[in-house]
C-alpha cells in the first residue's frame, strides 16, 4: 500500500500549543506515524547517541493510507489547519507519496536512547546501550503510534509513574499509544495492567511492544474504543497522556475507574489549558497532589478529595 506523507510546517509564538493542536488534528483525522520536528534539549554529555540536528523550521509529519477516502480526509485536514490561524498558528500543509516500506522507517532517524529518570531508559531496538545495574530498560518501537519518551509530557508522565506506583498495584493507561507507560509500569512491579486507545493501530503497536519487552500476556489486556465503553474496574494508578481537551471530556470516566485511594497521572496539558482541567477536577471531587512543568507542558497527579 502507498501512503501520503503529510507535512504541516507552522509558525507560532506558542510552538508547544501549535504542536498539541496539530498532533490532535493529525490523530483525529486518521494520520499516523506522527513525528514532531521541533528543537529538543541536548542529552547529558556522554550519554546515549548524538542529538539529531535541529530542524529547519517547526513541522509535524504523519502518514495517511492511500484509500478511497484519502482526498476527503486531506481536504478536511487542510481546512482545519487553516482555521488554526485564529489561534495565531499559521500552517502550510504539503504532501508526498511514499511506499509502505519507506514510511515505516522514516521516523527512525529521530529516535535515540534517552534516560527519562534515574532508572527508566527508553531504547530503540536498533540502538546499542550498556545499562547500569538498576536501570529499567524499555525496548521500544513506536511504529505508527505516538509515544517515544522524547516528548516532555511523556517524560514527566514516566517520572510520576515511577514516583507513584508501588509494586503489586494495578495500572490503567488511557490512550496507551506505543505502550511505553504500560511497559514502565510492568518494570516497576504492577500486578495487573490495562491499556485503551481509540486508534486500533496504536493498540496493535502497544501489543507488539509489550511482547518485545517480555511482559506476560496474563499481566495485561488491551482494548480499542472510548473509555466510557470500558469495564469500570477500579485501578490503583491511572495514567492519561493526552491533550487537555480530551482529559476534560473524560474526567468523569477516569474518576469512575480510580480505586478509593487511587491516583491518576494526567499529562499532555498545555499550561494555558490547565484552568480547564482544574475546573473538571473540581467538578469530579479530585484534587491536585503534585505538579511538574517543562516549558509549556504540565503533568499533574490527582487524587480524591475524600473517599466515596
Amino acid at each position: 500500500m502507498e501512503y501520503r506523507k503529510i507535512i504541516a510546517g507552522f509558525e507560532s509564538d506558542n510552538p508547544a500549543l501549535a504542536e498539541e493542536l496539530i498532533c490532535d488534528m493529525f490523530f483525529s483525522s486518521g494520520v499516523n506515524g506522527v513525528v514532531c520536528h521541533l528543537p529538543l534539549a541536548e542529552p547529558d554529555e556522554g550519554f546515549g547517541t548524538p542529538t539529531p540536528m535541529v530542524p529547519d523550521g517547526n513541522r509535524i509529519e504523519g502518514y495517511l493510507p492511500e484509500t478511497l477516502d484519502a482526498d476527503k480526509i486531506l481536504a478536511q485536514l487542510i481546512c482545519r489547519a487553516e482555521a488554526l490561524a485564529q489561534d495565531g498558528i499559521h500552517v502550510i500543509v504539503r504532501t508526498e507519496t511514499v511506499a509502505d516500506q519507506d514510511w515505516a522507517h522514516a521516523w527512525k532517524a529521530y529516535f535515540h536512547v534517552i534516560r527519562i529518570t534515574d532508572r527508566i531508559v527508553v531504547k530503540p531496538a536498533w540502538k546499542p546501550f550498556d545499562p547500569k545495574p538498576d536501570d529499567l530498560v524499555i525496548h521500544l518501537d513506536p511504529g505508527m503510534a505516538f509515544g517515544t519518551g522524547t516528548h516532555p509530557s511523556t517524560c514527566m508522565c514516566l517520572k510520576q509513574i515511577q514516583a507513584e506506583l508501588t509494586p503489586g498495584q494495578t495500572f490503567l493507561d488511557v490512550g496507551c499509544g506505543s505502550g511505553i507507560l504500560m511497559i514502565a509500569a510492568a518494570r516497576l512491579g504492577a500486578s495487573r495492567m490495562a491499556g485503551i486507545d481509540t486508534d486500533p493501530a496504536a493498540v496493535a503497536v502497544a501489543k507488539e511492544n509489550l511482547e518485545k519487552n517480555e511482559v506476560s500476556a496474563d499481566q495485561y489486556h488491551l482494548c480499542t474504543g472510548p473509555l466510557d465503553q470500558m469495564d469500570p474496574t477500579p485501578y490503583d494508578l491511572i495514567a492519561a497522556n493526552i491533550i487537555a481537551q480530551t482529559l476534560v471530556a473524560i474526567m468523569a470516566d477516569i474518576r469512575l475507574r480510580m480505586a478509593p485511594d487511587g491516583r491518576a497521572v494526567l499529562s499532555g496539558i498545555i499550561l494555558e489549558r490547565l484552568p480547564d482541567v482544574e475546573t473538571a477536577l473540581e467538578q469530579q471531587g479530585l484534587t491536585i497532589l503534585t505538579r511538574d512543568t517543562d516549558a509549556e507542558w504540565v503533568t499533574i497527579t490527582v487524587g480524591r478529595e475524600s473517599c466515596d
